[in-house]
């Protein structure tokens, strides 16, 4: 599933959630108003089976529990363009992909622009963005700054609102030797402060700063059958958490080097190898009520590579293969297999694939106060993915996709008598779905209904928390015309998120939530060289909270100008 920069822009994203909200198979979860953590769940799996790369490259924090990543620190304004891969992806990517991956591209956006928005509440939200171009190179600064406080996590109407600050860059420059070898280069630097609450009373003094940084290096030598691309990255991590003058410490960093060459062996079959190193460190430093520490390094070398033939015609077998050797897990293996048969208004394909996660520096190394010390004979979780797929073209303005799947997971680490350990009674973790797509294209309206049908089950049967069973909605872009107010464009969102069961916040007893229908409606006018628009979240002020005792957002109206 792609969007890109135009698709952003027209649903009026802010953060990465406002984007992934809108894809079938995800749902989310965040711990109040923008800012806040924030946990996915890809086809029912846990929130640290989803890798999440840069360009291709993975920047899952190391120095988190268990490796997951914090959708709630990321803004969208120097993103180009959003790529999520529902479904098993750890033979394509790597360890942690078992319920899918999401890459966020960063490359030159050679369209200078400004842009500055306000809401009703005077949050504001900026973006600049400037391009250099020579005759063989090319530099791109983009700049981006949110401000947001509207609520609080925790508390009600009279409490203290929990304020967001926002900082982005990203540089990205390129050089060609010449028409076949590129040198490229692209730098990420993010900061997010965001105000927490540690309980439902009026709190102050309670603050997360998260810093994020990601240097790639690459070289790129493309002929007309073959494309070789060599890539040089490093990524940290630097989490800060003030509870009150009681500093908690969060820090990683990653050093790796990816080699791939893919290429065309004739007019029916390609073949794709590659290579990648990467060494993992990090620490993280907990002195609250709850005490506990880690310090450690991992690495791991991989190799992978995948065959696809044209058997028959309108027929296509891809095969896919990749060997992990890890410092602590040793050798894992991975594979997938699909085909696919195109008729004439239709195609259908069949998947297998297998995937792993390997456990985390805190699982492996960490310690805490109550008698946690890490289990380095863990074994990495194993799971399997069968999926069947197709895509319907009635006409050229009508379009439907279906997709449905079962997957399990095996040797889940669990927290078994205050140690991290592989369950090992041979009951899985069971997943399985259907999800469709239906895209309606006429002369001035675009309309996309979706909707997806989820059981994610635990070891005994009963649901995963978080996992709604239906998901469904719709987003309209209708452009109009008119003798008086000239020409404009409407963009409306349209989520229903279906009643599901989660924690109690206070007792911690499972409860049944009810499901929510949120409305977004964004309305944009063209002049000269500026759009200017006004959107309203939430329109229907819902009232809700997700996960249980965490306040959403109300109804917000901004205003905007892009010149």
């Amino acid at each position: 599933v792609i969007i890109n920069k135009k698709q952003i822009e027209e649903i009026g994203a802010v953060d990465l959630i406002d984007v992934l909200k809108t894809i079938p198979d995800i749902n989310i979860t965040q711990s109040g108003p923008k800012g806040q953590q924030a946990s996915m769940f890809m086809r029912g799996t846990g929130s640290n089976h989803t890798l999440v790369m840069i360009n291709g490259i993975a920047i899952n924090d190391q120095s988190t529990t268990q490796g997951l990543h914090d959708f709630g620190v990321d803004f969208v304004q120097t993103i180009q363009q959003i790529e999520v891969y529902p479904g098993s992806s750890v033979t394509h990517f790597g360890t942690n992909a078992i319920g899918g991956a999401v890459n966020i591209i960063l490359t030159g956006d050679y369209k200078d622009s400004l842009s500055l928005a306000t809401d009703n509440i005077a949050n504001y939200e900026f973006f600049g963005n400037k391009a250099f171009i020579y005759d063989d190179s090319s530099l791109n600064v983009k700049i981006g700054s949110v401000q947001n406080e509207t609520i609080s996590a925790r508390g009600n109407k009279s409490d203290e609102k929990d304020g967001l600050k926002n900082y982005s860059t990203n540089i990205n420059y390129e050089k060609f030797f010449n028409e076949n070898l590129r040198f490229y280069n692209t730098v990420y630097l993010r900061q997010t402060k965001a105000e927490y609450d540690n309980s439902n009373t009026n709190q102050t003094g309670y603050e997360g700063d998260n810093k994020m940084g990601s240097l790639q290096f690459g070289l790129e030598n493309q002929i007309d059958t073959q494309k070789a691309n060599y890539i040089f990255y490093y990524n940290v991590y630097d989490r800060k958490y003030d509870e009150r003058g009681t500093i908690d410490k969060y820090e990683s960093e990653v050093l790796g080097v990816k080699y791939d060459l893919s290429r065309m062996i004739n007019e029916k079959a390609s073949f794709g190898v590659g290579s990648e190193y990467k060494y993992d460190w990090g620490y993280f430093d907990n002195k609250g009520s709850y005490e506990a520490s880690t310090r450690g390094n991992l690495d791991n070398f991989a190799l992978y590579g995948n065959l696809g033939w044209n058997i028959f015609e309108n027929s296509n077998i891809s095969f896919f293969g990749r060997g992990d050797k890890h410092k602590q897990t040793g050798t894992n293996n991975t594979y997938k297999l699909n085909f696919e048969h195109g008729f004439e208004k239709f195609n259908l394909g069949v998947s297998y694939m297998t995937g792993f996660r390997n456990p985390t520096l805190y699982e492996i190394f960490g310690t805490d106060n109550f008698g946690y010390s890490g289990n380095r004979d863990l074994k990495p979780e194993k799971s399997n993915t069968y999926e069947i797929y197709s895509n319907i073209a009635f006409n050229k303005n009508l379009n439907l996709t279906l997709r449905a799947f079962r997957a399990n997971i095996q040797n889940n680490i669990e927290y078994i008598s205050n140690k991290y350990q592989n369950d090992d009674d041979d009951v899985d973790l069971n997943q399985s779905g259907f999800n469709n797509n239906l895209n309606i294209k006429l002369k001035d309206t675009n309309i996309n209904f979706f909707s997806s049908f989820l059981s994610s089950k635990k070891e005994n049967g009963a649901d995963q928390l978080r996992r709604p069973e239906k998901n469904y909605g719709l987003n309209i872009s209708q452009k109009i015309q008119n003798i008086f107010l000239g020409n404009f464009n409407i963009n409306l969102a349209y989520n229903h998120y279906g009643k599901h069961f989660d924690t109690h916040s206070s007792n911690f007893s499972t409860i049944e939530m009810d499901s929510t229908d949120i409305i977004d409606l964004k309305i944009t006018k063209k002049l000269i060289n500026s759009d200017f628009y006004i959107k309203v979240t939430n329109v229907l002020d819902e009232t809700y909270q997700k996960p249980h005792g965490y306040n959403q957002e109300k109804r917000v109206i901004k205003f905007g100008i892009k010149y």
